[in-house]
């Protein structure tokens, strides 16, 4: 449950030094190894965030259509230091 709080502070962090007008709704994602229905109903009870759950299936390659859509590895790093000289 700790991890569910941790995430919506991330998204907060965020929201207040890093998002733009420009950029969509940030989003955070939690991902679980095993599936515990009781865990998840409780660990999730306070959020008032949207929310959305959904199964999803590893793959080593990122679809070619999605390539495109997609920043580079450089470009993600480059953006975080450069928003992250903000925090200092």
């Amino acid at each position: 449950m700790q991890k569910t709080s941790s995430n919506y502070s991330y998204v907060t962090v965020i929201n207040d030094y890093l998002r733009t007008k420009e950029d969509n709704p940030t989003i955070g994602l939690l991902l679980c190894k095993g599936n515990n229905q009781a865990l998840a109903k409780y660990a999730l009870a306070g959020i008032t965030n949207p929310l959305s759950v959904a199964d999803y299936q590893l793959t080593r390659a990122v679809p070619e259509d999605l390539k495109s859509q997609l920043p580079s590895i450089e470009d993600l790093e480059q953006e975080l230091k450069n928003k992250g000289e903000r925090l200092d």
